[in-house]
């Protein structure tokens, strides 16, 4: 069964919005939502708050190991990976250090990247960090 898209509104600062029309409700205090949409629906966003993405690199203690992956909360996900939370490649390998990151504010331009980068060469994902952090540094306690 396809999903059926709901329109939502969203408000930039959510600190100017003094009155909401009847028919809109605050959905997971980032959004508006119509009223009267079934819950298993997705919600489009029309306008998103500014919010910032990651796409970022990590390896292990050897640098042997590269991981790429995307998020909303740079400092919690590497946190995530270094505490082991969540398992998987990571923990498996012990992948704990940050060496690469960028941002941008755009969710749809942040995981291309991170397709981009996975999609790449080995060499490539060391020469991008190089550009950045050529001692291959833990980047962690800068964020």
């Amino acid at each position: 069964m396809k999903s059926r898209w709901c329109t939502v509104i969203a408000s930039h600062v959510l600190n100017e919005v003094k009155e909401l029309p009847s028919n809109l409700v605050l959905c997971s205090g980032v959004c508006f939502v119509a009223l009267g949409a079934p819950r298993n629906d997705r919600c489009r966003l029309l306008l998103m708050m500014n919010r910032q993405y990651y796409v970022y690199l990590m390896t292990n203690r050897h640098n042997t190991v590269l991981y790429t992956g995307v998020t909303n909360n740079l400092k919690r996900r590497v946190y995530e990976h270094k505490e082991g939370l969540g398992g998987g490649f990571t923990g498996k390998y012990k992948v704990n250090k940050l060496v690469y990151f960028e941002g941008t504010e755009d969710v749809y331009a942040a995981i291309s990247r991170e397709k981009q980068i996975k999609g790449g060469s080995r060499r490539k994902k060391i020469d991008l960090v190089n550009s950045m952090n050529p001692e291959w540094e833990d980047l962690y306690d800068e964020l």
